[in-house]
């Protein structure tokens, strides 16, 4: 995982950012100016009502959608003008997906659930299960390696999940809705889980939450509102 190398150093910088759509003869605007710089080693949280653009941001930041017009440079490189095989290698490279269904292969282990991603690498199959069981570690499921999802609770679960998206040492998890489906108490296992992920591992992680209880668990949440960034930077008191 990653060291200190860079904490607080910028990691994303968008600029200008405009995202809208076409339907037939109507223009729907979906994300406007919006400007934004975020630190390696920072937890975002992204909040606002349903249609305010939050989840079409976590898109375009992790390179599945392309801006209408603007700029966003991840760790120097500016991914709105790559596209095709280039941006797919760099998705795999720098971008570890967390979503609210866990979207298990329920015919396969934990182990073999995080190791999916490293199937497309070329490391050795030691080398492999060397990052799967570092990854389940982290998470707390070294024990659960051989289970399969049916075996596993909710909140065991999504946290293979986030052991399938760190199991390549991302730059950056993007977690929409990441505690949605799951009860108070698991979804305070998975907050705490991604607070260690920032500071144990110096990882970035933006997440989308309608949850005020889970957004206070960033360091920083942001408000979205009809497609514009209505606050800057809002601390939450610890």
């Amino acid at each position: 995982m990653d060291s200190e190398n860079n904490k607080g150093k910028p990691l994303i910088i968008v600029n200008n950012l405009y995202k809208s759509y076409v339907r037939g003869s109507e223009e729907i605007k979906v994300l406007q100016a919006l400007n934004l710089t975020i630190s390696k080693g920072e937890f975002i949280a992204f909040m606002g009502p349903s249609g305010s653009g939050k989840t079409t941001l976590l898109n375009l930041l992790g390179g599945l959608d392309f801006p209408t017009t603007g700029t966003i440079l991840i760790a120097g490189e500016d991914i709105s003008r790559i596209s095709g095989k280039q941006l797919t290698d760099w998705r795999a490279r720098h971008v570890g997906f967390i979503f609210q269904l866990y979207n298990l292969i329920p015919v396969l282990t934990a182990f073999q659930n995080v190791e999916l991603p490293l199937l497309l690498t070329r490391l050795s199959k030691s080398e492999r299960r060397q990052h799967v069981e570092t990854a389940l570690s982290i998470v707390g499921l070294a024990d659960r390696m051989n289970h399969f999802p049916r075996q596993l609770s909710g909140g065991q679960e999504q946290r293979v999940a986030i052991a399938r998206a760190i199991v390549s040492d991302p730059t950056f998890l993007l977690c929409d809705e990441p505690t949605g489906d799951l009860d108070r108490a698991s979804a305070n296992e998975i907050l705490e889980l991604l607070s260690r992920l920032v500071a144990e591992h110096n990882k970035t992680v933006l997440m989308v939450t309608h949850d005020p209880l889970a957004a206070q668990q960033a360091q920083t949440t942001l408000y979205l509102e009809k497609g514009i960034l209505i606050t800057s930077q809002h601390e939450i008191e610890k």
